[in-house]
């Protein structure tokens, strides 16, 4: 696979953080989510869920909002 290409592009299921805070959704930068779904390019819902895995949170999220987190090393760009 492409580094490029996946370092690149949100998919669903990616665990994602997020990069500023969003008060009207009751949401702070660095909350953590899983995209469950693509809406469109560059659009997704993220659900937010508390340690016992219920959802406190689901929102529409631009691309430029979210930050993909790793569980492997990347290589750096």
């Amino acid at each position: 696979m492409d580094m490029t290409h996946a370092k690149n592009n949100i998919r669903q299921l990616d665990v994602v953080a997020l990069t500023a805070d969003l008060p009207d959704n009751g949401l702070t930068r660095g909350q953590v989510g899983t995209v469950v779904e693509v809406l469109a390019p560059g659009v997704f819902e993220v659900e937010f869920c508390d340690d016992e895995g219920r959802t406190y949170a689901q929102a529409a999220l631009r691309k430029a909002q979210l930050l993909v987190l790793r569980y492997r090393p990347q290589p750096a760009a």
